[in-house]
């Protein structure tokens, strides 16, 4: 665990300490995570509220930003979440749809009562790409990856038009940032190609380099700061996952929270991918989807 900053931040009379964040790919299922901690009274779960996603992607898009800004991007973080986590009507008024959609929403238009919150955590997509400056922001958080298949997360990311936008040329900034870890983009072969590459090559590849990333994250942190959820075992096995987040949080979390609600469907990709698109999401991604032991259609696709 990092070192304890001098500066600690206070939220609603709360001084945030081991703060959660939820990462992973998009469509890898972390909003079920955040469903479960926003259920959970002690907790105050945020996602996607406007300053901070607008800070997320700058550094997301723009790594040099976090780098070359060191504590600086730290603290731009932290004012960040100082304004994203305050419990008032107009604060809870700038959340998305999707943070709404996460339930606990009084009828003051709050999302909990103040008095009540002991931890404070986050969902916004996209975290992944941000867990340096996090941890500099926030040293003793807690971070929770969630691992989905790379081809049903292609398939969720196929049919969200939110997702698309980002290969758009007006979005896409392989010209500015290359390699770009936010596209996925590695080696001057996958830049060539990315003009003409098919909408399911780039959403795979946008799946690996996230895979990639919480692989290093992953070597470089230590077990009391980082758990790894598999979606698949969330779908199947709620109860335990939700045991071993309770354990892993020291914070009994609702294991009732997930009941009713709908999941994404594991093994959807075979519905909805065509067979090229399948073929094209292994070739890019095939060696990360057999380290995580998913097996693959077709073998030859990892050569």
């Amino acid at each position: 665990m990092r070192t304890t900053p001098s500066h600690i931040l206070v939220v609603n009379g709360t001084k945030v300490r081991r703060p959660v964040f939820l990462l992973g790919a998009p469509h890898s299922g972390t909003d079920l995570l955040a469903r479960a901690l926003r259920r959970t009274a002690a907790f105050h779960v945020t996602m996607g509220r406007p300053g901070v996603v607008r800070t997320v992607y700058a550094f997301a898009r723009r790594p040099s930003i976090a780098s070359e800004r060191g504590q600086g991007a730290a603290r731009v973080l932290r004012d960040a979440y100082a304004h994203s986590w305050q419990v008032t009507r107009e604060g809870c008024g700038e959340c998305p749809a999707e943070c709404r959609e996460l339930g606990r929403i009084g009828a003051d238009g709050t999302c909990g009562d103040p008095r009540g919150v002991q931890r404070f955590g986050d969902a916004t997509p996209d975290l992944i790409y941000s867990t340096d400056v996090l941890l500099d922001a926030f040293p003793d958080a807690q971070l929770i990856q969630v691992i989905r298949d790379g081809r049903d997360a292609v398939a969720g990311m196929l049919t969200d038009e939110r997702c698309l936008a980002w290969f758009r040329p007006g979005f896409a900034n392989l010209d500015e940032v290359f390699p770009n870890p936010f596209l996925g983009v590695e080696d001057v072969t996958e830049r060539l190609r990315w003009p003409r590459a098919g909408v399911a090559v780039k959403c795979a590849l946008r799946w690996r380099g996230s895979i990639r990333l919480s692989a290093r994250l992953r070597a470089q942190t230590p077990e009391e700061q980082l758990l790894t959820v598999r979606y698949e075992e969330l779908v199947a096995r709620p109860r335990e996952v939700i045991s071993a987040v309770s354990d892993y949080l020291g914070q009994r979390i609702s294991r009732t929270a997930l009941y009713g609600v709908h999941y994404g469907g594991v093994g959807r990709w075979q519905d909805e991918l065509t067979p090229k698109q399948i073929t094209q999401v292994e070739k890019v991604a095939g060696a990360e989807l057999t380290r995580l032991g998913y097996r693959l259609t077709d073998r030859s696709s990892t050569s």
